[in-house]
């Protein structure tokens, strides 16, 4: 399978279920995963600022994206985020995706790429939900294994699959349905 590369935008690496889900995704070759460093940063930045990590633990959480996901990172000239014409606090995400040679940007924050900012690179910001529902409809049964798998490696506390899926789908209603429907039939 060709892989494509996706561009994570920070919001979805805040988000630990999305982000496992993710990057478990990536993992198994589904995609190839694209971020800079300062999508890591923004992400873990937040992580810190709304209480959900200590300095430390963010710190370790970069080294293990770093570590793990070594070919995902992309270098993003200044001068390009400069001329890109989204809403300023994400053009260097746009950026990132130029440069990754991306046509997904996987954020929640659609708003802030708007179609028309994004039409010259021919680049498209999807929803989690959206393009978790199209990896499924294109492996369903590797993406059941992931959530399973995620399901069963959380330990700390246990989380079951129904627990889990519970928690997706507070963001990712239509995956967790495409999910739910596979072990109905």
């Amino acid at each position: 399978m060709d892989l494509f590369p996706v561009v994570l935008d920070s919001d979805v690496i805040f988000s630990l279920p999305i982000r496992d889900t993710l990057l478990r995704a990536a993992e198994a070759g589904l995609y190839d995963l694209r971020w800079s460093q300062k999508i890591l940063d923004d992400a873990t930045r937040n992580l810190v600022n709304k209480g959900r990590m200590t300095d430390q633990q963010a710190e370790r959480l970069q080294q293990k994206l770093k570590t793990y996901f070594a070919e995902a990172m992309i270098e993003v000239p200044f001068e390009l985020v400069q001329v890109m014409t989204n809403h300023p606090g994400d053009r260097h995400v746009v950026a990132t995706a130029v440069m990754a040679e991306a046509k997904v940007i996987v954020t929640f924050n659609l708003k802030h790429f708007p179609a028309e900012s994004l039409r010259p690179w021919e680049i498209k910001a999807q929803h989690p939900d959206i393009f978790l529902t199209e990896l499924y409809d294109t492996s369903p049964d590797l993406l059941v294994k992931i959530i399973e798998q995620q399901s069963e490696d959380l330990k700390k506390p246990p989380v079951t699959l129904t627990e889990l899926l519970g928690k997706l789908s507070q963001q990712v209603p239509q995956f967790v349905k495409r999910v739910r429907q596979h072990f109905e039939d």
